[in-house]
């Protein structure tokens, strides 16, 4: 495949005929962390796909890939269109629209994402008839507010029922969350033991939820845990961004 230059890859976001293109310069962007003043507005005006009625499916993922990209760029003017999004009849875009608000640790999502998830595990934590989703985006908006940072009793109210969730993965990404606000060792201690889970995914998703927290006490149970090892370098890598710990450094090494 030949390299684009970042010039075409904001004339493929800009051009309206090829979603596929505008798909993968969405993609792009968010990748390549561009700096371009034109790449911000440009994102962000793929999301007016999903005002339409009824919305195209591939302006759809066009869409949800801006949303990914404004999560890495991480530039605060797209905030107000993010946190609009966070009221969408979409599933999936108030999901990835949580996570890109955590990535930009907006404190301005507290508030909407607390209230999306009131009523815990019986009401936002609840199954949709008929499908294997939950009511709303549990992990991804609980993970945001770990994102966040903000240690208040409020969001830790919040957050606390979901270590009762049926669901491992919703359970993990409370504790990975709680671990994060208070740096108490008991949320380390359940994600260490979702280490052992039966279910592989499970074990992916706790062992990549340790990785974001920073708790480098973990190393030794993230080095012996059934994962594979391109898996547990992520997890390092993840670990080192919020550590100087050089026994991470030299985990990574092992595995290189």
């Amino acid at each position: 495949m030949k390299a684009f230059s970042e010039e075409q890859i904001l004339d493929n976001l800009r051009q309206q005929d090829d979603t596929s293109a505008q798909y993968y310069a969405a993609w792009w962007l968010g990748k390549m962390r561009s700096q371009h003043p034109e790449a911000i507005p440009l994102l962000i005006h793929t999301l007016s796909a999903l005002n339409k009625q009824p919305i195209d499916p591939d302006r759809r993922g066009v869409a949800l890939n801006s949303i990914r990209a404004l999560g890495l760029l991480r530039d605060a003017s797209a905030s107000g269109d993010l946190l609009q999004l966070l009221q969408s009849d979409d599933y999936s875009v108030r999901e990835e629209a949580a996570r890109s608000l955590g990535s930009m640790k907006d404190p301005g999502a507290i508030k909407p994402i607390c209230q999306l998830l009131s009523g815990g595990i019986d009401k936002a934590g609840r199954e949709q008839k008929g499908t294997a989703l939950l009511r709303e985006p549990c992990e991804a908006l609980i993970e945001a507010l770990g994102e966040i940072g903000d240690d208040s009793a409020m969001i830790r109210d919040t957050i606390l029922p979901f270590c009762q969730h049926p669901r491992p993965l919703v359970r993990a990404a409370a504790c990975r969350s709680l671990l994060q606000l208070t740096g108490c060792y008991q949320w380390a201690e359940e994600l260490e033991t979702l280490l052992e889970h039966p279910e592989p995914l499970v074990r992916r998703g706790a062992l990549l939820d340790l990785g974001a927290t920073g708790w480098t006490a973990a190393l030794p149970a993230i080095k012996t845990a059934a994962v594979e090892a391109s898996l547990k370098l992520v997890a390092l890598r993840r670990l080192a961004e919020c550590s100087d710990d050089t026994a991470v450094l030299d985990a990574m090494d092992d595995l290189l």
